[in-house]
């Protein structure tokens, strides 16, 4: 029998299943049955990822338990829902979240080694999901988890990439992009979802019906080419279990997956075109968009997945309530950056073309449904799109965005008395050269609610690219400092650290953060800030047997872990810590007689496919490493590792063994960090610029307890209008010209001695991102970290003391203050 024949009534009588039990004896013998029946496969032979697989199956099992109760629950109280859109999920691995949030890790070592499997070998087997690139992704997969544990239902909503951001490996120094292949031996953490599927259209052209005389007139668009999305669900699990909610990904279908009549006539590629059309829009995250080619797939991708989830979000809404004018008291739609702002053209389409609604009231329940959140003040992370492009590929969205942008203007003339100038910012439509559509503007013209990730950037939104915006609308902006979950970034990664904790001062900080604060009266106490120490050690030793297994690097634990993670950008600034291992390079050199502080920079991250100077600031940091790192006069007191294809599963290994934690951004350019949050929560000294939520940590922190350096938001500012001279500036820094000099001469590329001399006279001739302006107070702040480091007690006590009131900085806390000011939602 179907289950739309099943009545209500009869529903209502079948049985509920019984819980599945966390014994250790019990979830042995299911792990068992779940080899045997699930993947077929006898105990006696089955492989380490077998035994991956099966764990897995049985872990979900017990999810699904809650997950279906989590659901059930949303249903019968009808609360506010809340829809996170991202490009981007950087989930990592969840075997371990899921056990650990589960309450069952404990069972589960003890189930799988009674089977003779050791539980951390089967957990490191699972492959990263390649579905984020850095802080953004990493941000919506921690406010994911947050929304569980703090009962918040919730959907997110993103791209089943087939392979995501690219696998990066170093060939000579440079970096190489290679496909992902995370899905290759599928995902046990998934469920397809093929009821859930929706037509998704593009190009063609729109009609007009309706005389508008006694009938109204409605626009019809009739899509040229058509796909289906179809849902693949992951559930995620809160903190203790309490609520799980689902991040719900779209893959893309084509609804004639061969052309029959073409592969009979002999044209076997071109029956198939459509399939590898529809397949194209989910293999790769963030394409290169330098041809227009690339625009044109990565505007197809973030209108494909926002219009399948709000398909899907109105589906929902009616099947519960049956009108849409409630949407905005049951619905909450986030959009994380401007990737997904088309969907306020898309929700308006919607609205009025499918669900008959005149523009007005559309208008009022699409603004009053979204908020955004804003990530970047850099210009080109803005996206905007040609209008050309955007009309051909998407024709209906067109008209709605001059009609939206026609109510706005005539509102910044009228209403506000906007000059030509100010009417020219806050347009949908750039008329600066080429006319494009602005993704920022629509996203905030579309949202009730508009947020910075920090109070300096929430501040410098205001002030610089929505200056004109918020004078418009002076009561959207509203800062949201970013969190990291404490789950993840404590009690998973660095278990050592997290038992220590929980002997001092119990257990009330694994569901309160903010409780870590009593953990700061043991600062001063000798014993626990040698086990504090110890347990640093072992984390190290961690991270030394990976840098030699995988690279063949040997480092000292006994040196201090210098570690800068992230995406490589140039206002990220690794050039500016590159050129300072140079100058130090120089002086130990130089000074022999010196007692040096023997010190292992480490790099990862990823560059741009398309990002020249991303690219070679990776070949320099290969290129000085594999000098410095062979150098015998250097006496193993200074190396350098850039360790390839960072992901999730490296930043746990990574951040635990951090000493200094690299935060060194130009000031004004990075909207918070989130990586600053997690090396201070494990007890690393944050050497940075005020900059993003540095600001803040300083605050809660205290100013002896974080390396602060360098020029302002506003001195950057400052001397970029004034006409910055960085030759001047380098012309009178000594160690700073001998570095330049060094690199630019080809000490580092005797193959290429040009290699990096174009790099080098950027920052001769302009210096957009203050490299050389913040030289010599980095460089001197980097000394006085040398000297900290000498003084191993006051070392741990201000370790311990980042530890201990970094707390307010967990994403428990961020969700609660979205929940309770932006979406209105949760209990």
């Amino acid at each position: 029998m179907g289950y739309s024949m099943i009545t209500k009534s009869a529903i209502a009588d079948l049985p509920s299943p019984k819980p599945r039990s966390g014994d250790p004896a019990t979830l042995a013998a299911n792990i068992i049955e779940r080899l045997t029946y699930s993947i077929g496969k006898d105990a006696k032979v089955a492989k380490p990822h077998d035994w991956m697989t099966a764990t897995i199956l049985v872990i979900r099992d017990r999810v699904i338990d809650r997950w279906m109760e989590s659901t059930r629950k949303t249903y019968e109280e009808g609360g506010k829902r809340v829809y996170y859109l991202s490009l981007e999920f950087l989930i990592g691995r969840l075997t371990r979240d899921a056990v650990s949030n589960l309450g069952l890790l404990e069972e589960v070592q003890e189930a799988l080694k009674s089977l003779g499997v050791d539980f951390d070998a089967v957990a490191a087997l699972e492959p990263d999901a390649a579905l984020g690139n850095g802080g953004l992704g990493r941000l919506a997969a921690c406010f994911m988890e947050s929304m569980a544990t703090v009962d918040i239902p919730a959907y997110g909503y993103g791209i089943r990439y087939v392979h995501g951001l690219f696998r990066q490996q170093m060939r000579d120094g440079w970096q190489v992009e290679l496909p992902e292949t995370w899905l290759s031996r599928g995902n046990p953490w998934e469920f397809p979802r093929h009821e859930c599927a929706y037509e998704i259209g593009f190009g063609g052209s729109v009609d007009t019906i309706g005389n508008g005389v006694d009938e109204t007139q409605r626009c019809v668009w009739k899509p040229q080419e058509r796909m289906i999305a179809v849902a693949y669900d992951t559930p995620v699990v809160g903190w203790r279990a309490n609520r799980v909610n689902t991040l719900r990904l779209w893959t893309a279908k084509p609804i004639d997956p061969i052309l029959l009549d073409a592969f009979n006539a002999g044209d076997h590629i071109g029956a198939l075109r459509e399939s590898n059309k529809a397949e194209a829009l989910a293999r790769v995250l963030y394409p290169a968009d330098q041809t227009e080619a690339g625009q044109e797939l990565r505007l197809r991708q973030e209108y494909f997945f926002s219009s399948a989830s709000l398909q899907d979000i109105l589906r929902r809404h009616l099947q519960q309530y049956g009108d849409l004018r409630t949407l905005p008291d049951k619905v909450a739609i986030q959009l994380n950056d401007t990737h997904p702002a088309v969907s306020v053209a898309e929700l308006m389409r919607l609205l009025i073309d499918v669900h008959r609604m005149d523009f007005d009231p559309a208008w009022e329940i699409t603004r009053k449904t979204f908020s955004y959140t804003n990530h970047t003040l850099l210009p080109e992370a803005l996206e905007s799109w040609p209008v050309p492009l955007f009309e051909r590929l998407l024709p209906r969205h067109m008209q709605l965005v001059y009609a939206i942008n026609a109510k706005v203007l005539r509102h910044a003339r009228k209403e506000r008395g906007y000059d030509e100038e100010k009417v020219r910012s806050v347009s949908l439509i750039d008329e600066g050269g080429d006319r494009r559509v602005r993704m920022g503007n629509l996203a905030f013209i579309g949202s009730h609610s508009i947020n910075g990730v920090s109070a300096l950037h929430t501040e410098l939104m205001k002030q610089t690219v929505f200056s004109d915006l918020h004078g418009l609308y002076p009561e959207r902006i509203n800062n949201k400092t970013n969190g990291i979950t404490p789950r993840r970034w404590l009690m998973q990664c660095n278990p050592g650290l997290f038992g220590l904790i929980r002997e001092a001062i119990g257990d009330d900080f694994m569901d309160d953060a903010e409780a870590l604060s009593a953990l700061g009266a043991f600062a001063g106490d000798a014993e626990f800030r040698a086990r504090f120490a110890a347990v640093k050690r072992e984390n190290k030793i961690r991270l030394s047997n990976l840098v030699a297994r995988r690279m063949g690097i040997k480092v000292d634990p006994s040196a201090l872990f210098d570690i800068q993670i992230k995406r490589i950008h140039e206002y990220k600034r690794q050039l500016l810590n590159i050129v300072e291992a140079v100058a130090l390079y120089d002086q130990i050199r130089s000074h022999p007689e010196l007692d040096w502080t023997p010190r292992v920079k480490f790099f990862a991250g990823k560059a741009a496919p398309s990002y020249h100077n991303a690219k070679l600031i990776i070949k320099l940091a290969n290129d000085v490493a594999r000098v410095i790192n062979n150098d015998p006069t250097v006496r193993g007191l200074l190396k350098i590792a850039f360790i390839p294809n960072y992901n999730v599963s490296l930043a746990e290994v990574m951040v635990p063994a951090a000493d200094l934690s690299e935060q060194i951004s130009t000031a004004g350019m990075e909207a918070s960090g989130t990586g600053n949050m997690k090396f201070a929560l494990n007890g690393a000294l944050t050497i940075g610029t005020l900059d993003g939520a540095n600001v803040e940590m300083q605050e809660c922190i205290g100013e002896d307890n974080i390396i602060i350096f360098g020029m302002t938001a506003a001195e950057v500012s400052d001397s970029r209008a004034a006409g910055h001279n960085p030759r001047a500036i380098i012309e009178a820094s000594r160690e700073l010209s001998q570095a330049l000099t060094a690199i630019s001469s080809g000490v580092f590329s005797p193959d290429d001695r040009t290699r990096f001399s174009d790099l080098i006279a950027g920052l001769y001739d302009h210096d957009w991102f203050m490299v050389t302006a913040d030289f010599d107070a980095y460089a001197k702040a980097q000394r006085r970290v040398d000297s900290l480091w000498v003084d191993e007690e006051a070392w741990y006590s201000r370790t311990i003391l980042n530890t201990a009131r970094v707390g307010w900085f967990s994403s428990d806390r961020t969700i609660r203050q979205y929940a309770k000011e932006i979406w209105k939602a949760g209990p």
